[in-house]
């Protein structure tokens, strides 16, 4: 399985962006439907953190305590996409951005290469 994650940019304190992971390939026949799938972050000079995470049928969602009631984890199955919006963003979200997919509950193998998101005050 192959991750592709974009939406990365600069934006100041408050305002929005949407990420999206865009994935594909197979691995031991799975499809997109049979990952749940996380966003994951890195800022400069800390270890990589959970952010969300979202299961197959995007009805369970689990947030990170510092992000909740800000971003919003979705997917759309029929286009292979997870999403991250981000609203009210702060510096402190600033980092590089990773999607995973885990072919079983919280077990993320499969990484995209990341986007770059940077929050100005």
């Amino acid at each position: 399985v192959q991750l592709q994650a974009s939406g990365g940019g600069s934006v100041q304190a408050g305002g929005s962006l949407r990420l999206s992971c865009l994935a594909s390939g197979r691995a031991s026949g799975r499809t997109f439907m049979n990952y749940e799938m996380g966003w994951f972050r890195q800022a400069p000079g800390k270890e990589r953190e959970f952010v969300a995470r979202i299961n197959w049928s995007g009805l369970s969602t689990y947030y990170a305590d510092s992000v909740k009631g800000r971003f919003s984890i979705s997917r759309d199955n029929a286009k292979n996409t997870a999403f991250l919006q981000m609203d009210s963003l702060k510096p402190e979200d600033t980092a590089v951005y990773y999607c995973a997919a885990a072919p079983f509950t919280n077990n993320f193998q499969y990484w995209g290469q990341g986007t770059l998101v940077t929050v100005s005050s």
